[in-house]
Parts: C-alpha cells; structure tokens; sequence
C-alpha cells in the first residue's frame, strides 16, 4: 500500500503516525534514506492488527511490525519509553501503549539528529530536541543521560560521525566514554556490525578517531589503539606514526574502492608495527610475520568475516615485498597469486599505492600481462615431459614471456617506485 494510504488508516482511528529517526535526518540532509520507518501514538495493537492483517510481528519485547508500504519493507512500532534495569542492551523495562506520546518516544533515542519525526500526511517536522540545529551545525549531540542505558551507542556515535563527517560534542564523548564498563560484555556481533558500517563510511579513520577521543579505542579495538606512538623513518612516513599512517591508508584506499575486505586490508596492513620493540624503533623488521599474528588473535577474539582476514592476510604479507621485487620469478608468482586471491587485482593496487605512493611496473600493467601469462598452457609443452615437469615448463614460460613484456616496455626493466629501498620500514 501507498505511504499515504497506510497514513489515512491510521488517521481515520483518531490515533497518529511519523516518519521517525534516521529517515527523517537524511531527508533533512538531502540523502536518500535507506530505510524508513514509523511510530504509532494512540492506537491499541489489536486495532492495528485489525487494520493491517497483513502485518507481520517482529517485536518480542514490544509491538513492531513489518509491513510493505510504498514497495519496501518498513518497520512500524508503537511509541514506547524505555527504563533501565540492569546491564547491556538488554537491561531495560520497556513501556508502550496508546497513552506515549512522540516526545517520550523520541527522548529515549540515542542522538538529537536521530530524534526527529515527520508526522502523516502533512510531513510537520517534530524536533523537540535541537536535531535540525545539530545537522546545521555538523555535530553529534545526545539527546539525555539515556544516550549511556545501550554501550553500544558509542560506537554507533563514532559510526555516525564517520558516515556523515561530523564532530561529536565533549558532553556527549564523555557520555561515550562512561559507555566503557559495559562495552566489554557486549556481544561482538554487534561491535562488528558497527564497525563494518564504519568501514563503509566516506572517510572511516573519523570512526577509530572519535573512539580514541571518547577513551575507548583501547578497550574496543586495542589492535589498532596499540599503533599509536609506533614512530617510524620519517623519511617513507612524514605523516607520523604508524596509527596515522594506517588511518591515511585506510581513507585513501577508502577513497578508490567501496570493498569491505581491501579496506579492512588497509587498515590492517602494518598491524604488526604495534608489537615492534621500542628498542628497534623506528624500524619494524619482520612486522609482516608479527602482523598476521595479530591478525589471528582479532579474529579468534571477534570472529572478523572470512573475506577480510583473507585480504588482510595476503596485503600483510605482501605490501612490503610488491615494490621492492625485482626477480621476474618472483614477480610472476606474486602477480598469480594476488591473481587467484578473493582480493581483486584494483583493490590491491589500491593499497599498495596508497601505502607506497605509487606502483612498480608490473602492477602498473597487470592486466597485460596476467594476460600473457595466462596463455601459456601445458598442451605447449614438450611431449615427453610428466608430471610436475610440465607444471616447471609452464612457469618458467611465464616468466620468459614477462621479461619479453618488461624489456619491450621498461626498456631493460626497472624496479621499485623511485630506486630506493623500503625494507623495515
């Protein structure tokens, strides 16, 4: 049914409905929201059931519907207030019923800018709590002490200011700060759910930023806040250490790709410098091998998608090497593999660039020459070879064919971006 008709039905009972939460603050800011949803103030449950028998009950705590209505799927739920009991997200008395008005559902909601409604069919804007002002004024705000009753609001606040390139206020970094205690009990299902949202913001570093101003990057993300003071030569990262180095990746190949996995990659690329001795500052010697620990111990502690710690993995491994190789066999090897890992080939490139500040030959012309490397097949190959022979004869084809491709196109082969060498860096 069509918005305007689910708003009539509603009218015609005597009751209300809105528009509510980040629908309306999209809207507000000129953005096309990816969800909408409603809130319904004086209405009995049963009547609505009566009115929408197709309505399908998701809520088990308090009434929330699904129902189609301008072709999506969107959430109706009636107002309610929230109390808090105990810990966590789920430590709360819930109240619902015909008698909540909009301005108690709203209050219990976490930001000012999340806490507005447009009520139907007019569209009047209710904002009782300054939220237009604070999309005005490009900030994050909370709306009260309850900002604190769910943890997780703070990374959702670090989220937000990411995705929408805001500043969140001192009172409200405090309150996220307080969130602290609690945050360690939650279930890191939904911390990952924060941060691959994050992940996916314009620029994600402002999401580790807030954390680390709130006090918190070390409580939820203590693989990251442990690159903080990793000074490095100041001559490959004039940035600074390697936490300002990882976040300017990170939003440089956030800038090239929209792939979950390669930025998740970037972030993570030089995760090993956190476990660098002081004693062997600023260098990290071997901090690729000690990196792919760290790898697996984020992952054993928060269960990361499958993709990303494959892609973290093979950048890990390889962005030190990628500009520096000069073998040809070498060179083949890694462009196959890189070839055959779930990373593509534009990703990868990605980060190596914006790690390294450019590409060596053979990434620059990839495609090329994955092609020629490609076309070598093992029907070519002399009869009278078997066995792991023919797989010999097949590589050491494709990488006579790769320094043919090099010596036509680099004039003799040069390597590296500039001629100088990064090891340990």
């Amino acid at each position: 049914m069509e918005e305007m008709l689910f708003a009539e039905k509603i009218r015609s009972s005597g009751a209300r409905v809105f528009r509510v939460g980040g629908c309306v603050r999209d809207s507000l800011m000129g953005k096309n929201p990816r969800d909408v949803d409603y809130v319904i103030c004086g209405m009995e449950e049963t009547d609505f059931c009566r009115r929408f028998p197709e309505a399908k009950k998701v809520g088990k705590k308090f009434p929330v519907y699904l129902l189609e209505i301008s072709g999506r799927m969107c959430e109706a739920a009636f107002a309610r207030r929230e109390r808090k009991t105990g810990r966590g997200y789920r430590g709360f008395c819930v109240e619902f019923g015909a008698e909540v008005s909009i301005e108690e559902d709203l209050f219990r909601r976490d930001t000012a800018m999340n806490s507005m409604a447009e009520e139907l069919p007019e569209g009047n804007l209710i904002d009782p709590y300054g939220g237009r002002k604070d999309i005005e004024k490009g900030i994050i705000r909370a709306v009260s002490e309850h900002f604190m009753e769910d943890p997780v609001r703070a990374l959702r606040a670090a989220r937000q200011a990411a995705e929408h390139g805001f500043s969140i206020e001192p009172g409200t970094l405090a309150y996220m700060n307080r969130c602290g205690d609690e945050l360690g009990d939650e279930p890191q299902e939904r911390i990952l759910n924060e941060f691959k949202m994050a992940l996916a913001a314009e620029r994600p570093s402002i999401f580790f930023r807030s954390l680390q101003a709130a006090g918190l990057l070390r409580l939820v993300f203590p693989e990251i806040y442990q690159l903080r003071g990793k000074n490095q030569p100041a001559y490959f990262h004039p940035e600074g250490d390697a936490y300002e180095h990882s976040l300017l990746v990170l939003d440089k190949t956030a800038g090239e790709t929209g792939n979950l996995a390669a930025r998740f990659a970037a972030l993570t690329h030089d995760i090993g410098k956190g476990t660098t001795p002081e004693e062997m500052l600023p260098h990290h010697y071997n901090h690729e091998k000690r990196g792919l620990a760290v790898l697996a111990g984020w992952d054993k502690r928060m269960t990361l998608p499958k993709l990303w710690v494959q892609a973290a993995s093979l950048v890990i491994s390889q962005h030190m090497r990628a500009p520096r190789l000069e073998k040809p066999g070498k060179i083949v090897e890694l462009l196959l593999a890189v070839d055959k890992s779930c990373l593509p080939f534009s990703d990868f490139n990605a980060i190596i660039r914006a790690d390294h500040g450019g590409l060596p030959f053979y990434l620059q012309n990839y495609e090329n020459i994955l092609r020629v490397l490609h076309s070598v097949s093992g029907k070519d190959c002399p009869k009278y070879l078997e066995g792991k022979e023919i797989g010999r004869w097949i590589r050491a084809q494709q990488v006579r064919n790769y320094m043919m491709i090099e010596k036509e196109c680099s004039g003799g082969g040069e390597h590296g971006l500039d001629g100088t060498s990064e090891k340990g860096h």
